[in-house]
């Protein structure tokens, strides 16, 4: 599948053709370096991979400057793989060759966004889990309006079951938002508009495919 990496930029809404407000979200997308490009006889499936962003020289290893250096291209700070993207891509990619979110998407498709959600830490089981608490604030209720209650039995099962929803570390998951519409595309500052919202925090890295 196509597709390109860029940066959640922030919210806003525009009007769409039936007139309704939506609510958007607005992505710097690329442009995008293709960095290699794998095919059936050297790698055994068909795939391209772009860089985005810059990465200083001197945090770069050599391995990876050695593969930037046959882009011709600058180190990126984002690598990311799509598989079978030359047959999408009408006329194939080439290697260094740059890509703009216009060369790979157009107004009212629909694409998928992936990124990594926002990290809270560790969170109680309201937060969490959504749990409502242990009874109420009367008949000697103390400090348990939040609680999660029983988690396991006394003689049997006489442990914890595997999977039970209990307090922990909330968010910064790989999230996959799927079917979001493209409202509006503006190619001459790299920008696309999706509507809906999209995880993860203002300057984050997105990866939208098609």
């Amino acid at each position: 599948m196509s597709g390109i990496i860029g940066k959640k930029i922030g919210m806003t809404s525009i009007f769409g053709a039936d007139g309704r407000n939506v609510a958007c979200t607005l992505i710097e997308a690329g442009p995008c370096v293709v960095t290699q490009v794998k095919n059936e006889d050297t790698d055994g499936y068909t795939a391209v991979q772009l860089g985005y962003g810059e990465r200083k020289e001197k945090r770069t290893t050599r391995a990876l400057k050695g593969h930037f250096a046959k882009a011709k291209t600058t180190p990126k700070q984002h690598l990311v793989e799509f598989r079978n993207f030359r047959v999408e891509f009408e006329g194939g990619v080439e290697l260094g060759q740059e890509l703009s979110v216009a060369d790979i998407f157009q107004e009212e498709d629909f694409v998928d966004v992936i990124a990594n959600s926002k990290g809270k830490g560790f969170q109680g089981v309201v937060k969490r889990h959504n749990f409502g608490g242990v009874g109420q604030a009367t008949h000697g209720q103390h400090n348990r309006l939040r609680a999660p209650g029983s988690i396991g039995g006394a003689s049997y099962p006489a442990r914890v079951f595997k999977g039970m929803r209990m307090a922990g570390r909330t968010g910064n998951d790989r999230v996959k938002v799927t079917n979001l519409q493209v409202m509006k595309i503006i190619p001459e500052k790299n920008l696309i508009l999706v509507s809906g919202s999209i995880p993860g925090p203002k300057n984050g890295t997105v990866i939208l495919e098609k």
